[in-house]
C-alpha cells in the first residue's frame, strides 16, 4: 500500500508541477515532471513525519529548503551537464550558477503549506486515510517530540 500512495503522490506532484510550468512560463519539459514528483512526494513525506512537529508552517521551511536542494541537483544535471537549458535563473538576483535563486526559494516556501495540504487531501481521497488535524501553528502546550 506504501508503494501505491508514493507513486500516487508522485504522478501527482509531477503532473501538478508541469500545469504549473505552463501557466507560469508558457512550457515545461519532461525533467519537471520528475522533479515536480519527488519534491511532492518529499514535502508529503515531510508532512507526515513526528520527527518535524505538527505546525506546517514549522515545516515549510524545511520543504522549501528541500525544494531548492533539488532544484540545485537538477538543475546541474539537466542543465549545466546534459546542457538541456530547462530554466536559467541567472539573470534573478542571489542565484547560485543560475539554477536556484532565494525569490524561487521564498516562493518554495509559500507552496509548500497548500502542497502538504493538497498531499493530505489527496490521501484520504483516494487511500481513505484520516485527515490529520490541521495545525498551522505551533501549540504552546504541544510536547517536543523526540525521534529515537
Amino acid at each position: 500500500m506504501q508503494t501505491a500512495k508514493s507513486m500516487t503522490l508522485f504522478t501527482f506532484g509531477g503532473l501538478a508541477y508541469g500545469i504549473l510550468e505552463i501557466i507560469w512560463r508558457g512550457e515545461t519539459h519532461i525533467s519537471m515532471f520528475l522533479v515536480g514528483g519527488l519534491c511532492f512526494l518529499l514535502i508529503n513525506k515531510i508532512d507526515s513525519s513526528p520527527f518535524f512537529g505538527r505546525s506546517l508552517i514549522l515545516k515549510a521551511p524545511i520543504c522549501a529548503l528541500t525544494v531548492t536542494g533539488i532544484e540545485l541537483v537538477s538543475g546541474v544535471i539537466v542543465n549545466l551537464m546534459m546542457n538541456l537549458s530547462v530554466w536559467d535563473y541567472s539573470d534573478i538576483p542571489l542565484n547560485l550558477w543560475g539554477q536556484i535563486c532565494l525569490p524561487f526559494s521564498v516562493i518554495w516556501l509559500g507552496l509548500s503549506v497548500p502542497a502538504a495540504l493538497a498531499g493530505r487531501v489527496l490521501m484520504s481521497l483516494i487511500f481513505g486515510d484520516d485527515l490529520p488535524e490541521l495545525r498551522l501553528l505551533p501549540s504552546r502546550t504541544e510536547p517536543v517530540e523526540e525521534n529515537g
